[in-house]
């Protein structure tokens, strides 16, 4: 009777562990529904996060974005082999985004937006682990000051924003870098040489 309630109670534990675990994900349809600001040009941002981190499976890279599209600051990190789940994957994304850049909470609104893109085998379709990722994206951009924006992922076939049908081939989890956006370029040198350059030369020197 003693071993049977014991066994009993593990089993009461491990499936309540089970069921709380299952609750911190989002279904696609409340992703959609919770109002999630659409990117302008979703494969310029992918294009640069994948030429700046050069995501391999398993690699999540947050990053955040200013109100023109602007990257703010990233950063990328590995998943670790364990159960999918929101909270965990909340706490994780948090400490990235503390360590990259300062909170907003200050602010009424907020202003700037984090957007993940997490690489991953398989197909592109929706699972239960990008699920727990849009949990934790949406509570650690609560808890950050920051809008919550896209969730990405990356696969063999191309990237995919969840929620949205919107896609492309290039970049994939195998293919190679692709230079910077535009929007990202350093800016150009100032040209050498004529009149206008010899005046501010002359300006410089006194």
């Amino acid at each position: 009777m003693t071993f049977g309630f014991a066994s009993s109670s593990a089993a009461s534990l491990s499936m309540s562990a089970s069921a709380a675990s299952a609750s911190r994900l989002l279904e696609p349809a409340e992703w959609a529904a919770a109002g999630i600001p659409l990117l302008r040009n979703p494969r310029e941002v992918v294009s640069g996060l994948h030429a700046r981190h050069r995501p391999k499976p398993s690699m999540a890279v947050v990053a955040v974005l200013d109100p023109e599209e602007r990257l703010c600051a990233s950063a990328s990190f590995i998943r670790r082999p364990a159960q999918a789940d929101g909270w965990m994957f909340r706490n994780a994304l948090l400490a990235q985004l503390r360590r990259v850049i300062p909170h907003d909470l200050r602010r009424r609104t907020p202003v700037r937006t984090a957007v993940l893109l997490y690489c991953r085998e398989g197909e592109a379709r929706w699972t239960e682990e990008d699920g727990a990722w849009m949990w934790g994206l949406r509570d650690a951009c609560t808890l950050h000051g920051l809008r919550c924006g896209a969730y990405i992922t990356l696969t063999a076939d191309g990237w995919q924003v969840l929620g949205e049908n919107r896609g492309g081939r290039r970049p994939s989890s195998h293919s190679e870098p692709e230079p910077f956006a535009l929007s990202e370029a350093p800016p150009l040198a100032p040209r050498t040489g004529g009149p206008v350059s010899e005046v501010l030369r002359r300006a410089a020197a006194r």
